[in-house]
């Protein structure tokens, strides 16, 4: 799978979880918690949803360094099984 399809199918998936965010675009420098207004709920809630769909378990420890879209995205294709 492509770094392009993990993105598109990661902003579904944001989408999906925080509809207010439909008609904002999102790019790989938006920041997580203050371009996308996610609070710690609605982003466990978003990595949990990303662990099933591309079947990859990221560490706890790494979710804090996620700070982009693009880090999350990174985070994605470097947890791949």
């Amino acid at each position: 799978m492509e770094r392009a399809e993990i993105l598109e199918q990661t902003k579904k998936v944001i989408y999906d979880c925080l509809p207010e965010l439909d008609g904002t675009e999102l790019t790989e420098a938006s920041v997580v918690n203050t371009d996308m207004g996610m609070d710690s709920m609605n982003f466990i809630l978003v990595i949990c949803k990303l662990e099933a769909l591309f079947d990859v378990k990221i560490p706890n420890r790494q979710w804090q360094k996620l700070s982009t879209l693009g880090d999350v995205v990174d985070a994605i294709i470097k947890y791949k099984k």
